[in-house]
């Protein structure tokens, strides 16, 4: 029984990603071997910006104020005030 693929998280994807550009860049892969891990570099891209779209949408609906304006906020990487 073939298992269903199962969708990788975004840093697993960006990892992946980094992996397939590795052997595209070693040029030691035939023709076909390098269209297919082409492929599947594009598919992850475009599931990378999708989640990373997403994230920008819920974080825009986060600081918005009371009367539906965005404010900006500094982003504090490290917690502290």
């Amino acid at each position: 029984m073939a298992k269903a693929k199962k969708e990788l998280g975004f840093e697993e994807s960006l990892e992946r990603l980094e992996e397939i550009v590795d052997q595209l860049e070693g040029g030691e892969l035939e023709l076909e071997q390098s269209l297919a891990l082409f492929e599947e570099g594009v598919k992850l891209a475009s599931a990378c910006n999708q989640r990373l779209d997403q994230a920008e949408k819920k974080v825009a609906l986060l600081l918005k104020d009371s009367e539906g304006a965005l404010s900006e906020a500094p982003f504090d990487q490290d917690g502290e005030d």
